[in-house]
């Protein structure tokens, strides 16, 4: 349904019965295409059976980026990039849930609260949710079919470099996915394919000694931009401005001698 002209100048404004009315009328259009939508998702559940996909985990945050993306880039004249973001992020998490196992463990370092808010904001309201009290815990719960792991970024642990032994948990979002809703505060860990998506941070890790400011020159001579987000226990996770694969040449002459992309996620939906 084509949204509604904005009134013109010097035309008379709406009284609030009316406008009310009206959003009484886009209220119904609104549950009806949700139900539309989730009736959709369970036939996608249905021929994924049929397919003898049943029970896979069927997240694919790459095309859920993509998703997001185009819709913030459409045109509209009041919905808030927050709005669009969290009403979608709902009604993606609702069809995957209804489409096979889901579940979020999160880990929240010094600050369970708001992980597991970062974590609602990114995965909706359909997935249990269970805080969990050791890092460990969350990235053995990432590997039961389903699973996803939300893990803080802390200096009380260097969860993410255990990564470099479980190939198969790969880093797939970084928390919160909106600038306006603060810096990044967490990852997100699972058993899943990570695609580039064409503006993506690549997280790599390090048991190079020294300053960070030396090992981000280094890199940036190869032509890498990288940050560091976090050091604790002898290594160093850096951000990674783009997608870089695991045996990339230039990562293999950065400094270390333990090091390792981890995984990679979509940059800010809203830059």
């Amino acid at each position: 349904m084509a949204a509604k002209p904005a009134p013109t100048a010097g035309a008379a404004a709406p009284s609030l019965d009316a406008v009310r009315a009206r959003i009484d009328a886009i209220d119904a259009d609104l549950l009806r295409l949700l139900d539309e939508r989730a009736q959709l998702a369970h036939a996608v559940a249905a021929a994924k059976a049929a397919a003898g996909d049943a029970g896979k985990f069927g997240l694919r945050p790459g095309r859920e980026a993509q998703i997001v993306r185009k819709l913030l880039a459409s045109p509209r004249s009041a919905a808030t990039a927050s709005l669009v973001v969290r009403v979608w992020r709902e009604l993606m998490a609702e069809s995957l849930a209804l489409q096979g196992p889901f579940r979020l463990s999160v880990w929240g370092g010094k600050d369970p609260g708001r992980t597991s808010e970062l974590a609602r904001l990114r995965f909706g309201a359909a997935p249990p949710l269970r805080q969990v009290a050791k890092a460990e815990d969350a990235l053995a719960d990432a590997k039961v079919t389903g699973g996803v792991a939300v893990l803080a970024l802390s200096r009380d642990s260097a969860w993410w470099g255990r990564l470099l032994a479980e190939p198969r948990l790969k880093v797939f979002a970084a928390l919160p996915c909106l600038s306006a809703w603060g810096p990044m505060g967490a990852l997100a860990v699972a058993e899943v394919e990570v695609e580039p998506t064409g503006n993506d941070v690549t997280f790599w890790v390090t048991d190079a000694p020294g300053p960070a400011a030396a090992i981000e020159d280094a890199l940036g001579r190869d032509g890498v931009a990288g940050d560091l987000l976090v050091e604790s226990g002898g290594l160093k996770l850096f951000a990674l401005a783009g997608y870089y694969q695991a045996h990339d040449e230039r990562l293999a002459r950065a400094p270390g001698r333990l090091s390792g992309v981890i995984g990679a996620a979509p940059g800010p939906l809203d830059v």
